[in-house]
Parts: C-alpha cells; structure tokens; sequence
C-alpha cells in the first residue's frame, strides 16, 4: 500500500510540473529574465520549506550533513538548470515537446543509474523490454515534433 501511495505521490507531483513552467514562463516574461524567474522561484521554494520545517519541527543531523560527499550539495545547481532551461524551451518548444524530452532524459538516466546501481539505486539490469520501452517514449517524442 506504501508503494501505491508514493506512486500516486510522484505521478501528482509530475503533473505540477508544466503547471510550475508556465508560471515560471509568465514571471520570467513579466520581469524581462528567464535567470531571474528561476532565482524567484527557488527563493519561494526555500521560503516555503523553511516555513514547513518550522511548522512541523522536522530534525536534521547536522554532522550527517558535513558528512555527506561533496558531489551531494550541488543538487540545487542541477534544479536551476533544470528550471531555467524549463523557463526557456517551454514558450519555444510547448510544454508538450519540452516534458515528452524531459521524460526521456529522465528515464534514460533513470534506467543507466538503476543498472550501475548510482546514487543509491536499486539495480535493475538494463534489458531488452527496458530499452524497448525507452525507444517507444523516444519514439513519442519524436512523432510529437513531428505531427
């Protein structure tokens, strides 16, 4: 139950997230910057999870932070070039095009990560249903650029 639970979770917050891009798109036209934009975003994020935090008391392991490897703490850099390219390819390619790619990068990722076990990922050897599957969304992709 756990499992479907998270799954509705993720497939929830994924469905935000064009939602986030043309909110992103509309700020960084209104104020002249896509670099911007994203800059106001993050900082309402931060805002927003800082006030969670306070609110529901949540600990951390400060030592454990130190401890984490260094490669660790640029995931924010990652998250602002995944915005700020969101913010730019959206009102060039439509959201469409810009998430269909999305998915595909993530995937392809998804699927390398899983079968050299990076990051913590559970292995999941690379098979031929799996690249079949990632060669049908490049597929999709590719028929939604060009239909």
């Amino acid at each position: 139950m756990e499992k479907i639970i998270w799954a509705v979770m993720a497939l929830f917050a994924g469905s935000f997230l064009p939602i986030q891009a043309g909110m992103n798109g509309k700020l960084a036209k209104a104020g002249g910057s896509p670099f911007f934009a994203s800059m106001i975003s993050f900082a309402i994020g931060a805002l927003a999870l800082v006030t969670y935090i306070l609110l529901t008391s949540q600990a951390v392991s400060w030592k454990g932070m130190k401890e984490a490897p260094a490669y660790a703490w640029a995931g924010g850099v990652l998250g602002a070039f995944y915005v700020t390219v969101i913010v730019l390819a959206f009102p060039k390619i439509g959201p469409g095009l810009t998430f269909g790619l999305v998915v595909a990068g993530q995937l392809l990722l998804s699927m390398l990560m899983e079968h050299f076990q990076l990051m913590g990922a559970q292995a999941q050897p690379i098979s031929v249903g799996r690249v079949a599957g990632m060669l049908l969304i490049v597929a999709g992709v590719i028929a939604m650029k060009k239909f």
